[in-house]
Formats: C-alpha cells, structure tokens, sequence
C-alpha cells in the first residue's frame, strides 16, 4: 500500500516552474509627449520671471511679447508717443538733446584717442528719432561735422521704419549715422572703453533685465563717458498724478483702438509705465552699475510724467 502511494504520487509530480519576465521597452507617444510637457514646464518654472506690463511671465516669453508690440506699432510710433504724451515728448527729446550738447568739445582722457567728434550710441532707437536731432545739434548748434551716432534696437521693424526715415535725412550714407540690430542687455560686437554718449529714450523700462543693460551700458563707456536717459516717470503731485493716471489708462488704450486698431499694445505700454521704478529707484539702479551721480541724479519734466537720468562713468586716476 504505501508502494502504491509513492507511485501515485511520483505519476501526478509537476515541478514548480520559475517564470522570468523580460523587460522590454514600452514606447507610449501620449505618454512620452506628457512627460516632454513636464520638462518644459520644470524649465520655465526654473526660468527667472518678470514683468510684462501688470502680468508676470518667463523672461523670454517677455522678449517675444515686447517684440510683438514694438512690430505692432513701428510705423506709427510718433502717433504713439504723440497719444501718450499729448505731443509734449517732442519738446522733452529737445531738453534732452539740449542737456547733453553732443559735438561739443570733450575732454580726453586718454592720450592716444586723436578721433574727433562724439562717438554716440543711441539704444531703442530704431526710428531714428533722437539720433536725427542728435546730429542736427551738433552740426548746426556746434558745427561739428564729425560727431556719428549708432542706432541699435532689437527689433527689426522699428529699424527698417528707421533706415527710411534716414532718407529724408542729410546724414544717409554721411558715414555718421548706422543702424544694427542688438540686445542691450548684451553688445559683445561694441568694444569696452569706446562709446563716448550713449542714450536711451523711451525704451528701457521694456528691457527683461534693466541692471544687466546698465552694467552693459557701463563696459562700453569711456572713461568719462556719460549715460543719459529719458523715460517715463513718476508724477510729483498728486492730483495731477490723479488726473494723468485716468487719462493713461481710460484714453490712451481706446484711442490706440480707434487710430491704430492696437489696444493691446497701447494697454500694454500704459502698465509698462506704472511698473517703471521711481526717479529714486532708478537713480539707485544706475549707481549699483558703477556710475557716478551728478547732482540729483536726475531732472523731472511735466512734473515728473518723464525724467531725464544721468550717470557718469568715473575717470581712472593714472
């Protein structure tokens, strides 16, 4: 009986098999696009955010947004300034050329610079408009015919609304006025040490990155050399800031409707303001830059609805 059983028992033994599982590679497409989105999300997380008129958005997002509203309006750009400046900003790009007197005779520093004239680097000025008068000034008021201004702006349709401009000019193909297109923030095609006026009208409190474009303004400014800007600033009283504020945000967007079809853009430009540091702020800002401060530091127009800024770069004592 007990033979039997083993028997039995040795018919119906199965073994236990050991079953591998080989891995092999799913490729899921939904799957491998998430986690594409999962890592772009992580970049722009990781990426420095700032301003774009009252909205917060990556920096390089803001590059594109600001690109798109300067090629919005290039054609009509005087209109613009005209519209949010009821057309005083021609009589302020007066004052400020005025104030820096180019042509006139500078001081050198440096033994071996023979060059004459003013070497002027005009920053987001792709129409032209200050460096036309620029040039005007120092040929008529100084009669100086050797001072050239450089026209850099990073967006190409405000230089192309500049170059046609030029035509209109005597200073097209002069060897005295040319354009290029370049970032503020980063101008490695200019050499240190060899700009001698370098301006900004208008245009920075639309850079990503402000300080970084002061320090940029710093390196490529002779010793001695001088930083000037004109902006929109903040109103010194405060009814009149009342008043100027209702205007800025209920006019100035719908009339850029009506005359150029644009809301976004003019609403845009309006924020762009709000957010612009105070004349105090921004005379801070230019000093962390390495400037010295004349004075004030800064002289307010229309009762500060824009300011003229001014930073020096010191002189090395041999």
């Amino acid at each position: 009986m007990p033979y039997r059983r083993s028997i039995w028992r040795t018919l119906h033994y199965k073994p236990k098999r050991k079953f591998t599982f080989l891995q092999t590679s799913y490729r899921c497409f939904s799957c491998s696009l998430n986690v594409g989105q999962v890592q772009q999300n992580k970049s722009k997380d990781t990426e420095r955010m700032t301003h774009f008129g009252f909205a917060t958005v990556p920096e390089s997002e803001k590059v594109l947004k600001v690109g798109a509203v300067f090629s919005s309006v290039a054609t009509s750009y005087d209109t613009m300034n005209d519209l949010m400046s009821l057309g005083i900003h021609r009589l302020w790009k007066d004052s400020f050329v005025r104030s820096l007197n180019p042509g006139s005779r500078l001081p050198r520093h440096d033994i071996d610079n023979k060059s004459n004239g003013w070497n002027i680097l005009d920053i987001a000025g792709g129409t032209g408009d200050i460096a036309f008068r620029m040039l005007d000034h120092a040929t008529n008021i100084n009669k100086d015919r050797e001072t050239r201004v450089t026209v850099a702006d990073i967006n190409s349709d405000m230089l192309v609304e500049g170059e046609k401009r030029s035509l209109e000019t005597p200073y097209y193909k002069s060897g005295r006025l040319t354009f290029m297109q370049a970032n503020a923030e980063s101008m490695p095609s200019i050499p240190d040490n060899s700009v001698d006026l370098y301006t900004v009208a208008f245009g920075i409190r639309n850079f990503t990155n402000k300080q970084s474009a002061l320090v940029e303004a710093f390196r490529v400014l002779k010793p001695g050399g001088v930083f000037a800007c004109l902006e929109f600033s903040r109103v010194s009283n405060n009814i009149f800031n009342e008043i100027y504020k209702r205007w800025s945000f209920s006019a100035i967007p719908l009339i850029g409707q009506v005359v150029a079809g644009d809301r976004a853009s003019y609403q845009y430009l309006v924020e762009s303001i709000e957010n612009f540091p105070s004349q105090k702020e921004f005379r801070g800002m230019i000093q962390a830059a390495g400037f010295m401060i004349p004075g004030q530091g800064y002289e307010n127009l229309t009762g500060g609805i824009a300011a003229i800024h001014k930073g020096v770069k010191p002189v090395l004592k041999m």
